[in-house]
């Protein structure tokens, strides 16, 4: 990808909400589904729960979470 100096346009900055691995590990309520994930990112959570000694799921599901929460 070559970049340019074209104009942007208007840029808005977003907060950073998302929570860092260590408070992924957190319990609440859940439903089954079944999605099919990148093997980088499940990879990444795996690696995360395993030196917080939890699980990757829990991790994920904390994520998207945090990321519904602040869409509201």
């Amino acid at each position: 990808m070559e970049y340019t100096d074209e104009p942007m346009g208007e840029v808005k900055i977003v907060s950073d909400f998302l929570p860092s691995p260590e408070e992924l590990v957190l319990k609440d309520e859940t439903v089954k589904v079944t999605i099919a994930l990148s093997k980088v990112s499940v990879d990444f959570f795996k690696k995360e729960a395993k030196k917080h000694n939890t699980q990757y799921q829990k991790m994920i599901r904390r994520l998207l979470d945090e990321y519904a929460a602040h869409q509201a």
